[in-house]
């Protein structure tokens, strides 16, 4: 009795992991403001590859996705609850000099927008997506997501300038 399919599973888990496993972790933290939970829900993705291995075309869109829906449904459990925990920061240090007050800073305001935003501004700030693509990942439309983006863009201005 051979193994090949497991093995063939575990392979495609392991070369998947390492090409986008620390970008999907990056969003997955973005959504949640939590890194436990974060983690949790790409594991979450990746097990689900193993024990059913999917048929798609475009691996990486797939992958967002999966970690997109279990990022929400880990946030319907919370019930809305919309707050930073104490586990620790969940911005990655920047190359430019910005103090560690104005990086918590920075992340209690991402943490207080609504998810919707909060992955907007991920993928757009952090990797780099435009628009369209962001519209694209995401199934919506372009306007969706750009106004999205500028009433994130508004409430950070806001929260950050308020004493």
């Amino acid at each position: 009795m051979s193994n090949r399919p497991r093995d063939d599973a575990r392979s495609l888990v392991g070369r998947l992991y390492d090409t986008y496993g620390a970008s999907l972790y990056r969003y997955a933290v973005l959504l949640l403001c939590d890194p436990v939970a974060a983690e949790d829900a790409v594991h979450q993705v990746f097990a689900a590859i193993l024990r059913q291995t999917p048929r798609f075309d475009d691996e990486a869109h797939y992958l967002r996705r999966a970690v997109r829906n279990e990022c929400y449904s880990h946030l319907r459990r919370r019930q809305g609850q919309n707050r930073l925990l104490d586990s620790g920061a969940f911005l990655e240090p920047i190359g430019r000099d910005v103090s560690h007050d104005e990086r918590i800073a920075l992340e209690r305001a991402i943490g207080e927008l609504p998810p919707e935003q909060r992955e907007v501004i991920y993928f757009h700030v952090f990797e780099g997506l435009t628009f369209r693509e962001i519209a694209d990942a995401a199934e919506t439309s372009i306007n969706t997501v750009t106004a999205r983006y500028r009433y994130a863009l508004a409430r950070l201005r806001q929260i950050l300038t308020t004493p």
